[in-house]
Formats: C-alpha cells, sequence, structure tokens
C-alpha cells in the first residue's frame, strides 16, 4: 500500500468571490511592492493571463498570500471610483495567522525567483528559526535589515545568512560590530561584511576588536581603502573577493607599532 489517500485530492483553499475592497496586504508576510511591475501589469491587462491570486480570510478582510501585484494592477486598471465595486476570484483560505500567512507564501513561492530580501523578511515573520535569528542579531547591534540605505540599513541577506551558517552567531555579531563602529553606513555592504566575517571566524581567540576598530577607521579613504587594498591583492593572487578583503584587513590591523600581530592570511 502506498499510503496515498484514494478518491477526490481536494485542498484546503477553495475558490470564492471575494469583494477588491475588503482585499488586504500584509505587510510582514508579503514582498515589498514593485511599482514598475504592477505599471506594467496594468498596462498590459489580460484577464486571460491574470491567474488566480491566494488570499486568506482573517475577520472580516482578505489578507493576500500571493498574488499583491496582479491585484494592484487590477485596481489601477479600474480606476479609481470603479474598482471599489469590483470581485475577484480567489484561492481562499480560512482563519490563518500572520505566520501561517508568512509560510503560505514561501512555500507557493518556492519555485520562483523570490527576492532574497523578501523571502528573509517573510522568513522572519514566519517565525524560522536562523531568519529570526540573524533578524535578532542584527537589531543587537543597532542595525536593520532593509533595502533602503542609511541609518544602520542592511540588504545583503544572503551575505549575512551566510556568516551566520559558517560560523555562527556570536561571529555574525561581531563581525557587524566591528564594521559599524569602524566604518558606520558605508561599510554595511556584502563585500566588506564577509571579508570581515572571514576574519573574525578564523582569528576568534586573537582578535582584537578595540585595536580592529581603531587600525580599520584609521585607514586612508576608510572602507574604500580597504577594499581597495583588496581589489590589488585579487588581482595579484586570484583569490577570491571576500579572502582578499579579509587579507587586507589583516594587512592594517597588523601596521603601526604595538598590539599582538595577526598571522598572515595567506600563510594560515
Amino acid at each position: 500500500m502506498s499510503g496515498k489517500p484514494t478518491g477526490k485530492v481536494e485542498r484546503q483553499a477553495r475558490l470564492r468571490w471575494v469583494p477588491l475592497s475588503k482585499v488586504r496586504v500584509n505587510p510582514l508576510a508579503q514582498r515589498e511592492i514593485n511599482e514598475a511591475r504592477v505599471d506594467k501589469l496594468a498596462s498590459d491587462f489580460d484577464p486571460e493571463q491574470f491567474g488566480t491570486p491566494t488570499v486568506n480570510m482573517r475577520g472580516e478582510h482578505f489578507y493576500v498570500i500571493d498574488g499583491q501585484h496582479r491585484i494592484e494592477a487590477l485596481r489601477r486598471w479600474f480606476g479609481d471610483g470603479q474598482w471599489e465595486n469590483q470581485q475577484i476570484q480567489c484561492w481562499t483560505y480560512e482563519g490563518m495567522s500572520e505566520s501561517e500567512e508568512a509560510e503560505a507564501f514561501l512555500k507557493l513561492n518556492d519555485t520562483l525567483a523570490v527576492v532574497a530580501l523578501a523571502k528573509f523578511r517573510v522568513s522572519v515573520q514566519a517565525g524560522r528559526p536562523e531568519e529570526s535569528d540573524v533578524d535578532r542579531i542584527v537589531r543587537a547591534q543597532g542595525l536593520r535589515v532593509t533595502r533602503d540605505k542609511g541609518d544602520g540599513a542592511i540588504g545583503a541577506v544572503g551575505t549575512l545568512m551566510r556568516i551566520y551558517r559558517r560560523a555562527d552567531g556570536v561571529t555574525l555579531g561581531r563581525t557587524l560590530r566591528i564594521i559599524r563602529d569602524a566604518y558606520g553606513d558605508p561599510g554595511l555592504e556584502a563585500p566588506v561584511i564577509d571579508g570581515i566575517g572571514l576574519l573574525c571566524q578564523r582569528y576568534n581567540g586573537e582578535l582584537e576588536d578595540k585595536r580592529a576598530v581603531e587600525r580599520l577607521s584609521g585607514v586612508h579613504g576608510g572602507v574604500n581603502g580597504l577594499l581597495g587594498r583588496a581589489e590589488t591583492l585579487r588581482k595579484q593572487t586570484g583569490n577570491a573577493r571576500n579572502h582578499c578583503v579579509a587579507a587586507a584587513a589583516v594587512d592594517i590591523i597588523n601596521a603601526g607599532r604595538g598590539g599582538k600581530k595577526l598571522p598572515s592570511w595567506w600563510k594560515e
């Protein structure tokens, strides 16, 4: 016996007509709206190509799980004063929590090219352990995961997750503190985070954070000075950029008098 059910295989969701005026978006369980995509869908609107969005009925409203760009495009296609009286056919769940909506979004989009940052945000809302811990670590440093610029913003979620999985949460937190204190916002970019992450991982017991911050912040050109040295090493050695950033950081930290010298990156 295969253990598979016999007879009908039915979805939990049901097709129903949903008033557009009652459709809402849970920003914690959805990617940020792409205005260009909405405009394109609205200008090329074709009911036969529209597909069937997925929503969850929670209270008196229907929260979008999949299809927010199509729904917004439909509203624009009808125009203000018209779309409020329209209905749309949707696959409809009932009674899901916000975290369950987020988890459903992830499952529905698992095979699609979902932007890493959007998927990270939804994973946090869904309560996935790794993403939630990374988000906690970032916030503990007074930083935030967002595609915005400035004010402690970090958009390189793939790099954050790589350091977390390659080393651990303590290493990630230490990495972000050193970069924050040495360079501020200009340093919160993927190549720098990845390279300093490697540095913290390898020299765990030897690296003095205060000395590292003093040396890195004092280099001519700031973070661009670090990246410039790393690029020179990359051309000379042919090694990966993140390793060259780590090697350049070691050279900068070892420069000058005083303090314990770190072993060369390349001789490790």
